[in-house]
């Protein structure tokens, strides 16, 4: 006969194994995140890798045509002021912008026409209005703005050397343009920071990503390179070579570069650079100010925003990365592709924790008063939590310290205290990925959930 249990006692056991299954994840994660700081540190310590001044040919001109692809729905309110100020600060003559829209966004299409008047009607500008109703997806837009490309290299008789990736909230750095450009010269694909920009009004939403780029794209993309493994695209402040791109394209078997069904298509294109045999590079310097040579953007400042945009990311990199990228056998890549996909288990191992802030102190309440006794917790449970408790103060010191480092000490304080809300995005972006991909399986359609942008950093104070 099965053993009663009070509802308290029920409450306990749910308790135990929660506690479990929470503890041995975080040591996993906490072992692999080790793992990559180690490198990091080492890399630093014996001088393999190192934040360099970007030389001031940089800002001269380029080896050849470099084509900025820039796709935009309903971003009205930043596509012009990010096209007049790309236009200024990049004066390369080889420099060849296509920003495209879509036939029914009417005030995207009217943004980047003053924006062509506004810049003396720079010959540099083309506007590609796509003959489909949007939102499609970025990718079918991207392939739309390369068909365009296509058709003006057969009418002109020319050719370019790389293809740019920029969205329509980008602060370009001047010295960004050239530095892909002599990229190019020994790799496949370029790849440079992302710096989001701190916002005043947002401090605790937009915050939390100038912490998770500033770590990211400060030590795993350095640490990435350094290994040689594939680097995956941010679909900004990115330049791939003419020949992978067909390359890609005919990987895929279409003429067509970038997957319109796939919605982290960036991602997937920066990848499949190594799986064709290119190289790649993560170019991180700075100008002779000592500002990042990166590209700048306003993140989004609501929660319900912040979700949409992390769902998107965590839906195309981590569940249509398996099902189209698949896995790969070389250690160091599986490695990088099991980070890479981690995010729905994160999300479930935050939310077992997050269930016990809740149930242990009702728990504990209830202990006082007598009514529950809990069970002692084994020697190695007990061991276990305090590697993870030792590991959460190791984390949590490593992203503030990577925070202060590139904007403040003050933002590196903050960093430590936006860290419980980033886990709630995440919590939330996680259950509506699922959702997000089984519904696709089920309809065969993704659509492109696009983050609205209002404002665009070159009309505010750049920190």
């Amino acid at each position: 006969m099965a053993p009663s249990y009070t509802a308290l006692e029920w409450l306990g056991r749910a308790e135990h194994e929660l506690l479990l299954f929470a503890a041995i994840w975080f040591a996993v994660g906490a072992f692999d995140e080790f793992g990559l700081d180690v490198l990091w540190l080492w890399l630093r310590l014996t001088g393999r890798v190192h934040t360099g001044k970007a030389p001031p040919e940089a800002m001269g001109p380029l080896r050849g045509v470099a084509a900025v692809l820039v796709p935009a729905w309903k971003e009205d309110a930043v596509v012009g002021t990010m096209l007049e100020h790309t236009l200024r600060v990049w004066p390369q003559a080889e420099l060849r912008i296509y920003a495209g829209c879509y036939r029914n966004d009417v005030a995207t299409l009217a943004a980047m026409v003053t924006a062509m008047a506004g810049s003396g009607h720079d010959p540099r500008l083309r506007i590609v209005v796509h003959d489909q109703p949007g939102p499609t997806t970025k990718a079918d837009c991207l392939n739309r703005l390369y068909a365009a490309l296509l058709e003006d290299e057969r009418r002109g008789g020319w050719r370019a050397r790389s293809l740019v990736l920029h969205d329509a909230e980008d602060m370009v750095h001047p010295a960004a343009l050239g530095l892909l450009d002599r990229g190019l010269d020994d790799a496949d694909f370029v790849q440079l920071p992302v710096r989001p920009e701190p916002q005043a009004a947002s401090p605790w939403i937009a915050g939390h990503y100038c912490d998770e780029f500033a770590e990211s794209h400060g030590k795993a993309m350095v640490v990435r390179d350094w290994l040689g493994v594939g680097l995956p695209s941010a679909g900004v402040g990115c330049a791939f070579s003419r020949a992978s791109i067909e390359a890609i394209a005919a990987q895929r078997g279409s003429p067509e570069p970038f997957a319109a069904e796939c919605l982290t298509e960036d991602y997937e294109c920066g990848l499949l650079v190594a799986k064709i045999g290119g190289a790649a590079r993560f170019i991180r310097m700075r100008d002779a100010d000592g500002g990042l040579v990166a590209t700048r953007e306003f993140f989004p400042a609501g929660l319900g925003s912040s979700v949409r945009q992390k769902t998107r990311w965590m839906h195309g990199i981590a569940f249509q990365g398996w099902d189209r990228l698949g896995w790969d056998a070389h250690p160091l890549e599986l490695w990088m592709r099991l980070r890479d996909r981690r995010a729905p288990l994160t999300a479930i191992v935050l939310a077992a924790a997050y269930l016990l802030i809740l149930i242990s102190p009702v728990l504990f309440v209830a202990a006082q008063l007598g009514v529950y006794h809990p069970k002692p917790i084994a020697p190695s449970l007990r061991m276990l939590l305090i590697v993870n408790f030792a590991a959460l103060a190791w984390r949590t010191l490593f992203r503030a310290v990577f925070t202060a480092r590139e904007y403040s000490v003050a933002e590196g304080i903050m960093a430590v205290f936006r860290m419980p809300l980033a886990n709630v995005i995440s919590i939330m972006a996680g259950r509506r990925a699922l959702t997000a991909y089984l519904a696709s399986l089920y309809s065969g359609r993704v659509k492109w959930d696009h983050t609205i942008h209002l404002s665009h950093p070159a009309l505010a104070t750049v920190r």
